[in-house]
């Protein structure tokens, strides 16, 4: 009698204790709206095809006062300066980061809506902004004659992808003193982009220089002219 009970326990044990697993999958589509301010300089003779200098500020510059993103950069430039071109500053919303789909869109709306000569767009920024600018760079390859990164870090997943942009004629400038984003990114990505054998990529790093090592580049009218020489074909894959 006694082992008929126990042989009953145990069987509801067992019973009771039986789980069951299943395995799936789901589709998800999650979508996240982003609004971008933006400043746009126009040349002097917008009917012509003219080049586009993406330009994307930094942290400091976030918010939704417009005129920040004319502190610094090509925009500050214009105020003493002439550029045949046109200049787009997106802005960030204090609260986000960067969104690199959003600047690309705010590009394709600008080629939409002027006469933008499509093989001379070059994109540049500084700090967080020079992150942005290697980001675009890499998800849209095809799409800039040149790249001006400064004081921009750079994430694992970039470096692993350096060879995507190989091809595009790049200036990288960075302070020795920088302690906001060290010089080692700028480093890194420099001997990445040589080991793809980049034909035309150059490190400049300045002694002196803290994280503002911004303003004595876009303040000399020699990166200007640099970029504007700069002309995409089709090797830039």
């Amino acid at each position: 009698m006694r082992n008929k009970i126990a042989l009953l326990m145990l069987l509801f044990s067992v019973i009771g204790f039986a789980q069951t697993e299943i395995t799936g999958k789901i589709n998800t589509v999650s979508v996240i709206k982003h609004e971008l301010g933006y400043a746009l300089h126009k040349p002097d003779n917008p009917k012509e095809k003219k080049p586009l200098i993406v330009f994307i500020s930094g942290d400091g510059e976030k918010g939704t006062d417009i005129g920040k993103v004319k502190i610094h950069g090509p925009l500050k430039y214009l105020k003493t300066h002439q550029l045949d071109a046109y200049v787009i500053a997106p802005q960030c919303k204090e609260d986000e980061n960067w969104d690199i789909e959003s600047i690309n869109e705010l590009i394709l709306k600008i080629q939409k809506e002027n006469k933008i000569d499509q093989n001379r767009i070059y994109v540049t920024g500084l700090s967080s902004g020079g992150w942005a600018a290697w980001n675009l760079a890499l998800t849209y390859p095809d799409k800039f004659a040149a790249i001006v990164p400064i004081s921009g870090f750079v994430d694992l997943i970039e470096l692993e992808s350096a060879c995507k942009i190989a091809n595009i004629p790049t200036r990288i400038f960075h302070g020795l003193l920088d302690d906001v984003v060290k010089v080692d990114y700028a480093i890194t990505i420099y001997k990445e982009l040589k080991k793809c054998n980049a034909k035309d990529v150059q490190l400049t790093i300045f002694d002196d220089a803290g994280h503002d090592s911004w303003t004595r580049v876009y303040d000399n009218p020699e990166i200007y002219d640099w970029m504007f020489k700069q002309i995409k074909t089709n090797t830039n894959k």
